[in-house]
């Protein structure tokens, strides 16, 4: 079945490629409108979009899934639910492409909510207690954007129209237009997983790994971007952008921070895809949805590549994540390392790999921008940190000794795996420069003063020497030294957001459940119900219990008593 499906979607891909060059081309776009039902003028009407955006979205999000689902035909061999997990990731696969395709809000709804549920599904896919509190997370964190949604398609309902795709244009200006801004830019905060709502994505990352290359890392957390894409003529002008390129910078700058405290593999890559959609949404909200776009799309190959390669290594390791245990594994997995690498290197921004071109017109465009030396600076700080936590991720993977068992046993000839590694490989190389063809007609030609321009590449080097002196130095010098174990354990907690958002939240519900328990359900409640009538009947037959076992002259009294005074209620009727 992963054979018959990894097929089935690889040819779509490919068909929406082709299709897409054929609209860029002749410059089209194509719009269906499906008419479901008519009933007094009032048409229920299911509509979709094919432009080069969609289509190349499309494309994308086929190829990552076709080839996780042909890497789980390895990975997932011993899972008893193979074909379960399959039919929930097409399920997902699904969800994504109504959700790419579609002008309406409705049916943007669906494709939404069809993500959340899910991506619930799949991070409870290994039932423990672990997997059950990060679903349970990642579903109400998700809620938020759904009911946000559910609030504008009720906003909308003052147009005539959910088809929003129509009169963005020239409804911008509009009261009720600023308050659906405000309500879109949120839901997509919550589904890109920014400052306040980013605790969710590390926490899924209890999920399987072909579901955190495919859903965590390049489609489910952008659907937030695209659909700020497909919006962004409405929120350009409104107060709340600010706000959102303060809070992307903020997050791009608290998950840089924090993968290099993590030492688990998986969250370490969650915090840099996180990172990753902190600069996404920040140079969205400075007016480049092109731009954001295209660095979406050029993430969106190596990071699965590199959840891929994670998964691997977690599976030779005897389904170890910390990296702690982990080294020299250059010598005895080398296909796989390559991979690692290259992936890792696209991610810093190594020149003509995929996340060079488009960071570098990213980090270009900032400096060119007319905006404060804050965000200048937060950029370029994030893109330091960017190469700190990969060098980091190297040092401790490649150099470092082996540390986990004296008899081991790493191979690299699981082909299947391999085999979808390349083909990602193979588009982490070129997607780059292929995309910065398909989709900029004419070169963005960026005159700056020469040290502004290699500003990159001075922050880069710069990240990765201290990634590497640092991660040589004692724990114990790097806390002595620079900061205090307060601040090191706030920087670790990515700014203690999981807490506040998962106990943070709910402690005085549950302490108020707790009171209601003990005082209410356990205490007066019962008092005055079942337990006091328990008590009150049993000290009753107590007492006649001593007259009965103890003193026959009490107890015939008390019987001629009982008579007389049957006889004389008797006598009264």
């Amino acid at each position: 079945m992963c054979l018959y499906m990894f097929i089935f979607l690889f040819f779509f891909s490919i068909m929406s490629f082709f299709f897409m060059v054929y609209l860029n081309m002749n410059n089209m776009v194509i719009f269906f409108e499906w008419e479901l039902i008519t009933l007094n003028s009032t048409s229920i009407v299911m509509s979709i979009l094919f432009d080069w955006m969609s289509l190349l979205f499309m494309m994308f999000v086929l190829m990552i899934s076709s080839v996780v689902i042909y890497y789980s035909m390895s990975y997932m061999s011993s899972d008893l639910n193979l074909i379960r997990f399959i039919i929930l990731v097409l399920l997902f696969v699904f969800s994504m492409i109504l959700l790419i395709i579609s002008p309406n809000i409705i049916s943007i709804l669906l494709g939404w909510d069809g993500l959340g549920l899910v991506s619930y599904l799949l991070v409870i896919y290994y039932q423990n207690l672990k997997s059950y509190n990060a679903g349970m997370l990642t579903a109400l964190s998700n809620r938020i954007g759904d009911v946000l949604i559910l609030m504008v398609i009720s906003w909308m309902l003052n147009y005539g129209s959910w088809n929003y795709i129509f009169y963005l244009n020239f409804m911008k200006n509009d009261l009720i237009m600023s308050f659906i801004s405000i309500m879109i830019i949120m839901a997509a905060m919550t589904k890109s997983a920014q400052i306040p709502f980013s605790s969710w994505l590390p926490a899924a990352m209890a999920a399987p790994t072909p579901v955190s290359a495919l859903v965590h890392s390049s489609t489910l957390v952008t659907a937030g971007v695209y659909l700020l894409i497909r919006f962004n003529m409405l929120i350009l002008n409104t107060f709340f952008i600010k706000i959102l390129l303060l809070l992307g910078m903020l997050t791009m700058f608290m998950a840089g921070v924090s993968a290099n405290y993590e030492f688990d593999l998986k969250k370490i890559i969650a915090l840099s895809t996180l990172s990753q959609l902190g600069l996404m949404m920040s140079i969205l909200s400075m007016g480049f949805p092109d731009l954001a776009f295209f660095h979406l799309l050029s993430h969106a190959m190596f990071k699965a590549l590199l959840f891929m390669c994670a998964g691997v290594i977690i599976h030779m390791m005897n389904d170890i994540q910390d990296i702690r245990y982990m080294g020299g594994i250059s010598l005895n997995l080398p296909l796989t390392s390559l991979c690692l690498n290259i992936s890792n290197m696209a991610l810093c921004g190594v020149p003509f790999l995929a996340g060079f071109y488009s960071k570098d017109l990213i980090l270009e465009m900032v400096s060119f921008s007319n905006l404060n030396l804050f965000v200048f600076f937060f950029y370029y700080i994030s893109t330091g940190l960017t190469m700190f936590y990969t060098i980091r991720l190297l040092l401790y993977m490649m150099i470092n000794d082996y540390n986990l068992l004296s008899i081991y046993n790493l191979y690299d000839e699981d082909y299947t795996m391999l085999n979808s590694m390349f083909m990602l490989l193979f588009m982490s190389v070129i997607s780059g420069s292929f995309l910065s063809w398909m989709m900029f007609y004419y070169p963005y030609m960026i005159y700056l003063p020469f040290n502004l321009k290699m500003m990159v590449i001075y922050v880069s080097v710069l990240g990765g020497l201290m990634g590497f002196m640092i991660s040589n130095m004692n724990i114990y010098s790097v806390n002595k030294f620079i900061m205090t174990y307060n601040l090191s354990s706030f920087l670790c907690l990515m700014w203690f957001m999981p807490n506040l958002s998962t106990y943070g939240l709910n402690y005085y519900f549950l302490n108020f459940g707790q009171n209601l328990l003990k005082i209410v359900d356990m205490g007066w409640t019962e008092l005055y119900s079942g337990q006091g009538f328990m008590i009150i009947l049993k000290k009753y037959s107590i007492f006649y219990n001593i007259f009965q076992m103890n003193n026959l002259k009490i107890y015939l009294f008390s019987f001629v008593v009982w008579m007389m005074i049957l006889m004389y209620m008797l006598i009264i009727n």
